[in-house]
């Protein structure tokens, strides 16, 4: 249907996570037909540069552009709590709160059996090696998800024995929900996570 060259740089886009063959053909003739070549060589580069550039900060795992990342490398951050979130855009998520002044561990995805994912394959070792005296409690963010609450579970299991506190972020209906759109899963989360009002 389209030039062989048109038709990859639609298929290549089709690529990335939420992008279907509509979305691909509407970014693939935006970038041909509304971009400048100066544009389209600035993008480029960057996406280049950035997978250059970008690797596992040393301590948490989060991506940074240096050895250790600026939340690890601060001295204004609580070492005392450490939370532990299964990618870099959920610690993006939790910081723009601006409420969490702790550190985090980036795990890089969460225990699926099915799909072949063992402790092995995400950064739990990396995660047991920070645990010392100075760490105080754990917060688990993984998602609310099977294979999120399976993770959480294991790593608290590996952790119990040292003695330090491991908890769970709460779940539940969000602000501005409606109870009757809430399915009962989320609802039975908000009554077990309930706290007083005063």
């Amino acid at each position: 249907m389209y030039a062989p060259s048109i038709e990859n740089l639609i298929e290549q886009f089709e690529q990335l996570p939420g992008i279907g063959r509509k979305s691909a053909e509407r970014i693939s003739f935006y970038i041909l037909d509304r971009m400048s070549r100066e544009s389209v060589k600035n993008m480029t580069e960057a996406i280049v540069n950035a997978k250059h550039s970008i690797k596992f900060c040393s301590v948490c795992r989060n991506l940074t552009d240096s050895d250790t990342c600026a939340i690890c490398s601060s001295q204004k951050r609580d070492r005392s709590v450490i939370c532990v979130v299964e990618g870099p855009k959920d610690v993006s998520a939790i910081e723009k709160t601006g409420e969490y002044h702790g550190l985090y561990h980036v795990l890089h995805g969460a225990l699926s059996p099915a799909d072949g994912i063992s402790p092995d394959d995400i950064h739990i070792k990396e995660l047991l090696a920070r645990l010392d005296n100075s760490v105080n409690e754990i917060i688990m963010a993984t998602n609310p998800t099977v294979n999120g609450t399976a993770t959480a579970v294991y790593i608290a299991r590996l952790i119990e024995p040292l003695g330090i506190s491991v908890t769970r972020i709460a779940h539940g209906i969000p602000v501005g929900g409606d109870l009757e759109y809430a399915d009962e899963i989320t609802l039975l989360k908000a009554i077990e996570g309930r706290h007083p009002m005063l």
